[in-house]
């Protein structure tokens, strides 16, 4: 027998789905002093955020550290308590895997692509830095609507900044394909500059001089001690703390509309009236949930691709180890290897370091999107390539202490060319819904802020009440 709760007067709107998306609308709709409930399919809260453990070091296992530019994910971390564990990486440092060597990150550039062909010199051939400069002498490139960033790029400055550090740089962002991936979308300012500059070296010294005169500074990432896990965590428990009930194990079969603008919401064994619902689950799940009232919408975000991938840690002795200094490194696909990156945790968080001085973690990334064969090997083949492929690029010979495969199966959706139309598309089609929303990474950016951006707009489409936003995408 179901249980059947009744809206009442002071509002209540259900959040389907309990990662950071749903979480940051949970939190932003208790301002607002709504009643909420938060219902997720999986036994825990968090979504690609999750903390764990290995060694007896405390460790994240999805995402690590968030875009500190811009202003979602810090101030909420605030918010809820977290300011004292905020911390910068301990080192900025990183390099590239490419052309048989591990090689300094270049800088002066935006997300790979350069100002000027000094900037990635080192990296590319001398054949690859003379053809950037011949950007110069191009006629104007139109991007039109949209452009995949690694076409345009491609035809402006060559194929080796694509392949050699556009790709890297952009696929450690969503796990795909720099000559699929929507510029607009992707790296909007870099898109917009593009609109007004005849040369791309150009717009990328432009978009560098308007960096400068507004005189960031800061760390442009940060990390919470105990891991960005944590994060969830504590936005989960200040939501009940105010009286969000937030349920685990619960999943959504059936979302009807209730009357003229109510909805009614089948969660497990529970069925929940509701002023309005926000659906914060992923583009697949999101579809089938709409079907019923908003086959548009549905159909749109059926359409939205994903990418697996799956994240390999690793823990040595620190005696038995000696690492290159820096927070890791990048491999572009160009060059073959099977890892796409590696994060050396222990060096690039301080945190770590200092609970665990006698233990080293680190980690390392492979799946890109179309790229199905490698995560069809068992978690013990996923740890030999990635010994392999360490010991190639860094030396690493030891025999770790202890491994833990984490496996993201559909984990990153991907931003072909369009993908900003699409989004209007199914944001036209839910707009027609009184009371409904969406969000999520599917939509406006898969990182950390962008994604807790995406809940505010959808809580403001509820409610009403503007909140501020930044707009934003891999490259900012």
């Amino acid at each position: 027998m179901r249980e059947v709760e009744t809206r009442t007067g002071t509002g209540h709107v259900v959040v389907i789905g309990a990662g950071i998306g749903g979480l940051a609308a949970a939190h932003r709709l208790l301002d607002r002093g709504v009643r909420v409930t938060v219902v997720e399919a999986s036994d825990r809260v968090g979504g690609k955020l999750l903390p764990g453990e290995i060694a007896g070091a405390r460790v994240d296992l999805g995402a690590e550290s968030m875009l500190a530019r811009r202003p979602e994910a810090v101030a909420l971390a605030r918010e809820v308590g977290l300011t004292d564990r905020l911390q910068a990486p301990a080192t900025a440092t990183a390099s590239i895997w490419t052309r048989g060597a591990l090689r300094p990150m270049p800088k002066g550039h935006v997300m790979g692509v350069p100002g000027t062909a000094s900037a990635l010199s080192g990296v590319l051939s001398d054949e690859g830095l003379h053809r950037i400069e011949r950007d110069a002498d191009l006629p104007r490139t139109e991007v039109g609507d949209d452009v995949a960033v690694g076409e345009y790029v491609a035809a402006r400055l060559g194929r080796e900044v694509v392949d050699r550090l556009v790709e890297p740089l952009l696929g450690g962002v969503y796990a795909g394909d720099a000559y699929r991936i929507s510029m607009r979308s992707a790296v909007p300012q870099l898109y917009q500059a593009a609109k007004t500059h005849d040369s791309l070296t150009e717009a990328v010294r432009g978009i560098q001089e308007r960096a400068a005169a507004a005189q960031q500074t800061g760390p442009v990432f940060m990390g919470i001690q105990g891991g960005v896990g944590q994060l969830p965590l504590a936005v989960a428990e200040s939501a009940r703390a105010r009286g969000a009930e937030i349920l685990t194990g619960t999943p959504v079969t059936e979302l009807r509309r209730s009357g003229t603008s109510g909805w009614r919401v089948v969660a497990g064994d529970r069925v929940l009236e509701a002023d309005g619902v926000i659906v914060a689950v992923p583009a697949p799940v999101a579809a089938e949930l709409l079907r019923p009232e908003a086959p548009g919408a549905a159909a749109e975000l059926g359409a939205v691709e994903y990418a697996s991938m799956a994240l390999i840690t690793l823990a040595y002795r620190r005696t038995d180890t000696e690492l290159p200094e820096g927070s890791g490194f990048l491999v572009p696909p160009v060059d073959g290897r099977t890892i796409k990156a590696s994060t050396f945790a222990s060096q690039k968080w301080g945190w770590i370091a200092d609970e665990n001085p006698d233990v080293l973690v680190l980690r390392t990334s492979v799946g890109r999107y179309g790229e199905t064969a490698i995560l069809e090997r068992d978690d013990t083949g996923l740890v030999d390539v990635s010994r392999h492929d360490l010991r190639e690029a860094t030396g690493l010979d030891a025999e770790p202490l202890a491994t833990r495969v984490t496996r993201w199966t559909d984990g990153l959706p991907q931003y072909p060319v369009g993908h900003h139309a699409r989004v209007a598309r199914i944001r036209e089609h839910v707009g027609k819904l009184p009371g409904l929303a969406v969000c999520g990474a599917a939509y406006d950016g898969v990182g950390i802020p962008a994604t807790i951006a995406s809940a505010y707009a959808a809580v403001e489409r509820l409610t009403g009440d503007p909140v501020p936003s930044a707009s934003g995408g891999a490259g900012e």
